[in-house]
C-alpha cells in the first residue's frame, strides 16, 4: 500500500490518523536530514569560484543545502520517507 494511502485511510479514524501524520512528518524529516547529508558529501553547498567563497558562503552553504534537501522530500523524495513509515506503522500495531 502506498504511504500516503495509508496516512489518508487513517485520516477517518480519528486519533490514529494523528499518530499516523506524526510519524510521516517525521519519516520526511528523517529523509530531509539524510540527502543533506549525501548532498553534502557529494559536494553540494561547497564554495565555487564564480560566487567569491569566503567564511560566510561557507558557513551558509549547510543551509541551502538543507533547503535544497527539503525540496527535493516536498517533490516526492527517494522513496525513503514512504519505507520508513510503512516500517514504523508496522511497528506500532
Amino acid at each position: 500500500m502506498d504511504a500516503m494511502m495509508t496516512v489518508t485511510a487513517a485520516t477517518t479514524t480519528g486519533k490514529p490518523a494523528e499518530q499516523n501524520m506524526h510519524l510521516f512528518e517525521t519519516a520526511q524529516k528523517f529523509e530531509s536530514v539524510f540527502l543533506a547529508e549525501m548532498l553534502t558529501y557529494a559536494g553540494f553547498g561547497k564554495s565555487r569560484g564564480e560566487f567569491g567563497g569566503g567564511i560566510g558562503e561557507d558557513q551558509f552553504s549547510s543551509l541551502l543545502v538543507a533547503q535544497q534537501a527539503d525540496a527535493i522530500v516536498a517533490a516526492g523524495g527517494i522513496g525513503l520517507a514512504e519505507a520508513l513509515f510503512e516500517a514504523m506503522v508496522e511497528q506500532s500495531q
